[in-house]
């Protein structure tokens, strides 16, 4: 039974149960090949789940976020939360929030936050991945450069996973949908496993 070192339904976030569950039992499977990495840290819930399947197996996450929110958090949106809003930078700051989470988690020395935009840390990255983790900003532009970036990092062996796969758009956005699609038809990508939202697949 997955146990978690916090308490996870107070950490803000949008991963649902059921799919953090299946990114901590992909992650458990995937660690002991090398590190892993998640686009899109928001205030650490997934990090957590994918930190602790590293810290058991002794790998490492990299989680890359700039931390100033992706478009539909921004004021004025659905997915806006006031309790996020830095007065002083006039701007969305989810880092506090996040080292608080991993703190709170003691995976402080499991994970480890890169603060910056996936676009530009993914152009100068070289390691490869055993779990690519993909839950950036939802736009076409962000989802694909996510996908078109890091993908060939997840060396072979190694599981791609992609959060907001929504077959049905009256369910959500179709960029994740669409990257999965890509995916798929890249023939270097094979299904594994979906639940719910979340779409795990394997390198070939």
């Amino acid at each position: 039974m997955l146990s978690l070192p916090i308490e996870i339904d107070a950490v803000k976030g949008f991963l649902d149960p059921d799919e953090g569950a299946a990114l901590y039992h992909a992650a458990r499977s995937a660690a002991p090949l090398g590190p892993c990495l998640e686009i899109g840290g928001y205030c650490g819930k997934s990090a957590v789940y994918l930190g602790r399947a590293c810290q058991e197996k002794g790998s490492t996450l990299f989680s890359v976020d700039h931390h100033r929110g992706s478009e539909e958090n921004q004021p004025g949106w659905g997915y806006h939360d006031p309790d996020l809003w830095d007065h002083k930078a006039d701007a969305m700051d989810t880092l506090p929030f996040f080292r608080e989470t991993i703190r709170q988690a003691a995976l402080e020395e499991t994970v480890i936050p890169i603060v910056g935009r996936s676009e530009q840390v993914g152009r100068l990255w070289a390691t490869p991945l055993a779990l690519l983790f993909i839950d950036g900003g939802h736009t076409h532009d962000a989802a694909f450069a996510d996908y078109d970036l890091w993908s060939p990092h997840v060396m072979p062996g190694g599981l791609l996973a992609i959060h907001d796969v929504f077959p049905d758009p009256k369910d959500g956005g179709r960029p994740p949908y669409e990257v999965y699609l890509k995916a798929v038809a890249s023939g270097v990508f094979e299904d594994l496993a979906a639940v719910k939202s979340l779409r795990i697949l394997r390198r070939g």
